[in-house]
């Protein structure tokens, strides 16, 4: 097409793959530009069912749906004796009741695949070192596979780097994040679960026995295979003498109903970490630019939040890019950084909640009410954005009160 607009997406995961094919079908050409090779390994494997409308906008929930991803139909909450199950289908908000668990390694590799049959071009194995914004068009400088270095050019540049945080850290953009430097430990293993009672369409979300902000994920594969994490401020970490993978089976030992789950697991996979991961930007756009997901802004992976937030700035970014290609005045901080923060705050509400324990008085009560169960359900599938769900509109004050309510129990 004669004037095509172009716009150079840093990075092939979600946001970047769901951004490109989202630009491709309103008429511009989307160029991706990812540092590694696909697959490869990435942690941010239980979707929430919000991902799932994404999906669909973008043209690739047909193919999501014959990759044979393990279903999720919703989460199990443990701490020790206590368990409380969440199923989305019972969720307040109207829209999909299930999704998937998935290795992202396969899971991106998909997304990216389909974007690029639907003419996304990807360069792989670029890696962006350089921007300049101060032109009339962006410029960046790109890395290539041999190591040659060359400027490119585009109408916009999406950034959806993940935790590689391209713009922001050559923007110097970069903030520190409100919550405690935490970190997380995790693997693949070859489960070999053999409890009747164990549901592999949920993921487990388990509380240390005896340290109330420590606790463990267990998300299962459709292949006999599931991760296992365990996250934590990093003192606690520290305070345990040995290597990483020391350090994780000790935790791991600590959870009675883990060691009995997983007494036949394979653990064939050497142990990953990461430390630090909540982020934050002063800014989520500027002249020419914008940035997706984790690049602006990762809270922490106890609601597994983060490819939804990516993926959601996907969705709003190529709306306003559309309108603003078109000759529309736009708005970028009321058109998107303000809707995408308004999902990201109440998140935040709930993260911050579970680390300080009223999130899990609510949790585990005794006598929960269908109806607020079903607003908190919603939270937990990804439904941020539904501001007609009370426990949404205004977390902070409902869900106080529904603390102070359980911890009296009224």
């Amino acid at each position: 097409m004669s004037g095509q607009k172009t716009v150079i997406i840093i990075g092939a995961g979600p946001s970047g793959s769901i951004a490109g094919a989202l630009l491709q079908n309103k008429g511009y050409q989307a160029v991706i530009l990812e540092r590694e090779k696909f697959p490869r390994f990435s942690i941010g494997e239980s979707l929430l069912p919000q991902c799932m409308e994404f999906i669909e906008q973008a043209g690739m929930l047909q193919a999501v749906h014959d990759a044979g991803f393990q279903l999720k139909t919703g989460a199990d909450f443990i701490v020790g004796d206590r368990r409380s199950e969440f199923y989305f289908s019972d969720k307040f908000s109207p829209g999909f009741d299930t999704t998937y668990q998935v290795q992202r390694a396969s899971f991106d590799a998909l997304l990216a695949s389909e974007a690029q049959r639907q003419g996304c071009v990807i360069h792989w194995q670029h890696q962006v070192t350089a921007a300049d914004f101060s032109g009339a068009r962006p410029m960046l400088t790109v890395t290539d596979e041999q190591g040659a270095r060359y400027p490119i050019d585009a109408d916009f540049v999406l950034d959806a780097s993940g935790f590689g945080r391209v713009l922001p850290r050559l923007l110097d953009l970069d903030r520190p994040s409100s919550f405690p430097v935490r970190q997380a430990l995790f693997t693949h293993l070859e489960d070999r679960i053999d409890d009747e009672g164990y549901d592999r369409n949920q993921i487990r979300i388990i509380v240390h026995p005896d340290m109330a902000d420590v606790w463990y994920w267990l998300i299962p594969f459709g292949n006999g295979r599931c991760s296992l994490g365990v996250v934590g401020e990093s003192d606690i970490f520290n305070a345990i003498v040995g290597d990483q993978a020391h350090v994780f089976h000790t935790l791991v030992a600590q959870e009675p109903s883990l060691r009995a789950l997983l007494h036949n697991a394979q653990f064939d996979t050497a142990i990953n970490g990461i430390k630090g991961y909540s982020a934050n930007v002063s800014q989520l756009f500027g002249q020419g630019y914008a940035l997706l997901g984790n690049a602006g802004e990762f809270l922490d992976p106890v609601f597994s939040s983060g490819v939804t937030i990516a993926m959601k700035s996907a969705s709003l970014a190529a709306d306003v890019l559309d309108r603003q290609f078109q000759g529309q005045p736009v708005d970028w901080r009321c058109e998107f950084a303000e809707p995408l923060q308004k999902g990201v705050d109440t998140f935040r509400t709930y993260v911050t909640a579970w680390y300080e324990g009223g999130l899990q008085d609510v949790i585990f009560y005794n006598h929960q009410q269908p109806n607020i169960k079903a607003m908190i359900c919603s939270i937990l599938a990804g439904y941020v954005w539904d501001e007609s769900n009370p426990y949404v509109k205004n977390s902070q004050a409902r869900l106080k009160t529904l603390v102070e309510l359980c911890r009296t129990g009224v």
